[in-house]
């Protein structure tokens, strides 16, 4: 059966997103594997996967059922809930975009991308955040989200998928790419 790629529809599928993020945090993975495969930062409670499930699904992809592959959408107000989000959306609106100063704008964040180890390289992350741009350009003008400095991998699908960076900062105690899609 093929790749889905859609808004998430149920606390079922949350629960995937939740083992998929399980299973490739960092913090669960070998330094080899990290360097690797890549990995995932936060940890976010079932509880907050659900909160964000309510005011705006996640995009997900899914092969007959489970979710194999997931991009989290986040407001800036839901944000201020999650202490990594925070820091990310406090260095967002210290930024400038060609002029205009990120605070003014109007912008979402991925809270989170990932992609099951089975289906990398086949351009999921492109296309989850192809879905992403239909599903809220109306809303927004531009995707903003953070790349840890040592994920290479993560930095390659973003750069792939568009991204550019707009800085390098420090927060949370790591090193990140703040990037940015333009939907204008």
């Amino acid at each position: 059966m093929a790749v889905v790629i859609r808004l998430a529809a149920s606390p079922a599928e949350v629960a995937g997103i939740k083992a998929l993020q399980t299973a490739n945090l960092a913090s669960r993975l070998s330094e080899a594997e990290r360097a690797a495969e890549g990995f995932v930062t936060a940890e976010y409670s079932l509880e907050f996967l659900l909160e964000m499930h309510r005011e705006t699904p996640a995009v997900i992809a899914t092969e007959d059922g489970v979710v194999v592959g997931y991009a989290l959408v986040t407001t800036r107000e839901l944000g201020a809930a999650h202490e990594l989000v925070r820091s990310l959306v406090q260095a967002v609106d210290a930024l400038e975009y060609r002029g205009l100063m990120l605070s003014t704008a109007r912008y979402v964040l991925c809270g989170q991308l990932c992609v099951a180890k089975t289906h990398r390289c086949q351009g999921l992350a492109g296309a989850l955040y192809a879905h992403f741009r239909e599903t809220l350009c109306a809303d927004y003008d531009f995707l903003v989200t953070d790349v840890d400095t040592t994920n290479w991998r993560s930095s390659q699908a973003h750069r792939k998928a568009g991204f550019e960076v707009l800085a390098t900062l420090g927060y949370g105690g790591a090193g990140w790419d703040v990037v940015i899609q333009d939907w204008r």
